[in-house]
């Protein structure tokens, strides 16, 4: 990527840098579906468990994750090149970033990108815990082979804000799917990943399983915490800070062999009963 002269800019809150660059490509394949489109480099939402740090292996080495953001301010015309030259196939956006973060409210690159992939019979799945995306529900409705998922990991707000602060509230997100059902667009959703002592609670799994159920998502995903690079930094430092009593547990589940497969068993059993009670245990897909 290119940083544009002057490309450097404030953004709100003030801890997070937004900077404007050129990228190359943004049509890039992907093994989430046959594509996937980002708009943006780095997320804003600054979620302790985001995996898609592994970026600041090759950029932006020593900035806090959840600190900058990169705006692809070409996305649009490079997409319209690519476009005329890909065959067509299922994009997902975003897999890297939240194609809906905050910046997006500024420069709508996500939308216009959509917007680009739909006029030319692109499939899309979308993924978001922001309800920006309602902004663009105009565009998805009434079009074949779309879909909107939701990523939520806790109905208690005090635990939300810490581990993803610059996220939706769940009850947000859960409106994103009401909302997208109502206009007849297919939506799903993603639970977790689950955070040991925190979000993996049956009291939270249930709370959850029955507002998927309530919003009437096609199917949901469930995962767990795994440990991806920068993860266990990012969640050591958060369970030290405001949880320190979780922390022995936490480290024992992901470190430690023996007590990882208790604990996944443990937790499949419970998500599992969970489901069944609600009568959507058929809609649920593990990812462990």
């Amino acid at each position: 990527m290119i940083i544009k002269s002057g490309g450097v800019k404030d953004s709100s809150p003030e801890t997070v840098r937004i900077r404007e660059v050129e990228c190359r490509s943004l049509l890039n394949k992907s093994g989430l579906a046959d594509y996937a489109v980002n708009c943006y480099s780095g997320c804003g939402h600054g979620c302790c468990y985001c995996y898609a740090r592994f970026a600041t292996r090759f950029s932006h080495s020593g900035e806090a994750w959840g600190g900058f953001v990169d705006v692809k301010i070409n996305a649009r015309t490079i997409l319209e090149k690519e476009i005329k030259r890909r065959r067509v196939g299922r994009v997902f956006i975003s897999s890297v970033c939240d194609g809906w973060q905050p910046a997006e409210s500024r420069y709508g690159l996500s939308g216009q990108c959509l917007e680009l992939l739909l006029r030319h019979g692109f499939p899309v799945t979308i993924l978001t815990k922001s309800a920006l995306i309602l902004r663009d529900l105009d565009l998805l409705e009434g079009k074949p082979d779309v879909e909107i998922g939701v990523t939520v990991t806790t109905l208690n707000e005090e635990v939300r804000k810490l581990i993803e602060p610059g996220g939706a509230p769940a009850k947000d997100c859960f409106h994103v799917l009401e909302e997208a059902r109502r206009r007849g667009i297919a939506t799903y959703a993603f639970v977790g990943p689950l955070m040991p002592g925190l979000s993996d609670t049956e009291e939270n799994l249930s709370g959850l399983l029955k507002e998927i159920k309530v919003a009437g998502a096609a199917y949901f995903y469930i995962d767990r915490l795994n440990l991806r690079f920068g993860v266990w930094p990012a969640v050591r430092t958060l369970l030290e800070k405001h949880y320190p009593h979780l922390l022995d547990g936490c480290r024992k589940v992901l470190f430690n062999a023996p007590d990882r497969e208790a604990y996944t068993l443990r937790l499949t059993s419970m998500v599992r009963r969970i489901a069944r009670k609600q009568g959507i245990e058929d809609r649920m897909m593990l990812c462990f």
